[in-house]
């Protein structure tokens, strides 16, 4: 982190990233200092409610993180900025998003957590985004020029007040990832009726925080005598959307091998939580969140390595485990080696379903198509475990073979997650 005064007295002359939070309510003139090396700017955490005209003049500009201040529309000014690829503006106030006003370029776009009602339909135009959150604001309807938007891999619309969706979101080539869960047509308005034990939170010690998603904080536990996973969820909304379409949705999958087993829930209505089984120190993450720059897809430790045979049997727990939830009528909207964990003999544990979907209120043709996406995360996958791969031979080309078809940009020529099963 940087200060104002490091930025006044001339200490960061050229400097390509610069974050400040120092509760700043108009946008330091001095950072224009900067202009001629400036590629990532986060003022997240201040008070800002505007830009400058003159923002523009960052021509090196990739990143700005505008999150948690005081916008209430996305100013234009940014649609000026040559070199923007990525802008956040969650936790914010917007209600106001006229037209053209987002730069072209954009490939990652946050606006979580707002008030927006209504997309422009100059969205359309924005054709290289690849990855667009959108959970928890006010949206009725998407616009229809947004199917233009041919290159989205990532898409987020949970918490929002959507009445349907269109088939053409669905149908869009590079689709890999999606979240719709709480909206009107399908929010969850109390817990399902669940076969599991309904704990209290008094039941349960605390003895140390294990983890953290979008979602919640996992705790280390006694219960009962015995040694638990404890999720307590974090408020009413989350960046996926509505805790408890995530709990039904966990609920409704049921139980799978590959599943990390839930052995209880708690209903208060002031906590929601998940207790579940705790995961053996044996097990490990088998990959990292993606990155700035990898922006939708996985990264890897360093040093990272899997043998051909590995991937496959990684990938066929996977096809498994996603055959099983969509049987259920459930996606999962976040199949990423981030959220598979590993053990020595590669079995595979599956959890987080922050970005789960359920999809009975679709059309069957809908769902079909929700399948065909996961299909392609599951491409995906083995694409990015293939580049931690160091071997040639006939499990690596079949590997190959088949991502290729998962990743099809005709969708009808993917294979189901039961073909897929069979190829393998």
């Amino acid at each position: 982190m940087n200060t104002l005064t490091q930025l006044q007295s001339d200490e960061l002359v050229g400097a390509k990233r610069l974050q400040l939070v120092e509760q700043l309510d108009s946008f330091p003139a001095e950072i224009f200092t900067l202009r001629d090396t400036l590629e990532v700017l986060d003022l997240s955490n201040n008070q800002l409610s505007d830009l400058p005209d003159e923002f523009a003049c960052l021509s090196k500009l990739k990143r700005v993180f505008l999150s948690f201040n005081q916008f209430k529309h996305i100013p234009p000014v940014l649609a000026k900025c040559p070199a923007l690829v990525m802008i956040a503006f969650k936790g914010n106030q917007i209600s106001e998003f006229t037209e053209h006003s987002l730069p072209l370029t954009i490939q990652w776009l946050i606006l979580t957590d707002n008030c927006i009602e209504q997309l422009p339909e100059s969205f359309g135009e924005l054709t290289q985004l690849r990855k667009l959150a959108l959970a928890g604001n006010k949206i009725p309807r998407l616009p229809q020029s947004m199917q233009h938007c041919q290159a989205l891999e990532l898409v987020r619309l949970s918490a929002n007040k959507l009445t349907h969706i269109d088939n053409w979101l669905f149908e869009l080539p590079k689709l890999t990832w999606l979240a719709f869960a709480g909206n009107n047509f399908n929010k969850s308005q109390s817990l399902q009726n669940a076969a599991l034990e309904q704990a209290k939170l008094n039941e349960f010690e605390l003895l140390a925080e294990i983890g953290e998603g979008a979602s919640g904080i996992i705790h280390l536990a006694d219960w009962h005598k015995q040694s638990v996973a404890l999720k307590l969820f974090k408020g009413a909304i989350t960046s996926d959307g509505y805790p408890l379409d995530e709990v039904n949705c966990c609920l409704q999958a049921g139980v799978h091998t590959n599943l990390i087993k839930v052995l209880a829930y708690i209903d208060n209505p002031e906590q929601l939580g998940l207790v579940m089984e705790l995961i053996s120190q044996d097990y490990q993450n088998l990959g990292l969140p993606p990155s700035l720059e990898t922006c939708t897809r996985d990264t890897f430790s360093e040093h990272t390595q899997f043998s051909a045979q590995a991937i496959e049997h990684i990938v066929k727990q996977m096809v498994s485990t996603l055959a099983h939830l969509h049987a259920k009528k459930v996606s999962h909207g976040d199949v990423y080696a981030h959220n598979m964990m590993i053990n020595d003999e590669y079995k595979v544990l599956f959890g987080d379903f922050g970005a789960a979907t359920n999809l009975d209120s679709l059309t069957d043709y809908q769902r079909q198509q929700m399948q065909m996406i996961e299909v392609r995360a599951i491409g995906c996958l083995i694409d990015d475990l293939l580049n931690v791969c160091d071997e040639a031979n006939a499990t690596v080309v079949k590997l190959q073979h088949i991502a290729a078809q998962c990743m099809n940009s005709e969708i009808s020529l993917r294979p189901n997650l039961s073909t897929l099963s069979a190829l393998l």
